[in-house]
């Protein structure tokens, strides 16, 4: 099993495209999809979640759509993995092995180090993406 799924792959890319969304109007879902390569049916169980979660809220009616929940640098990359991972897996199961299940958690603790920063930091990837060439 992969550390994270499409789940959470789809779920960074549907913040980060919302977190880019500067107007004041709720983005619309067929938006999100198109702009994040997201199958439409899929985000809406990610958002779902997202919106149990407390990352994003949904606004009803035909102007209605999503929008966060908290500013950007209130959102860590964590707490969407976490909302929609529910953990973060290094192993399926625990061994039998009580040195190794150490290490495994303390590896653990490191991968979730490593995506405890906030979503405004993404900006720094897509400045990378802009700059790049072949």
């Amino acid at each position: 099993m992969p550390l994270i799924s499409t789940k959470g792959t789809y779920g960074l890319a549907a913040i980060c495209e919302l977190s880019k969304h500067k107007d004041d109007s709720p983005m619309q879902i067929k938006e999100i999809a198109q702009n994040a390569k997201i199958p439409q049916n899929y985000l809406e169980q990610l958002l779902a979640k997202l919106r149990r979660a407390g990352i994003v809220q949904s606004i009803r009616g035909a102007k209605g759509g999503y929008v966060l929940a908290r500013a950007p640098e209130d959102i860590k990359v964590l707490d969407i993995l976490i909302a929609l991972e529910d953990d973060l897996k290094i192993v399926d199961a625990k061994v039998e092995h009580p040195i190794i299940n150490l290490f495994f958690e303390d590896v653990r603790e490191s991968v979730k180090d490593i995506f405890d920063i906030n979503i405004t930091k993404l900006s720094h990837y897509q400045n990378k993406f802009l700059n790049y060439s072949i």
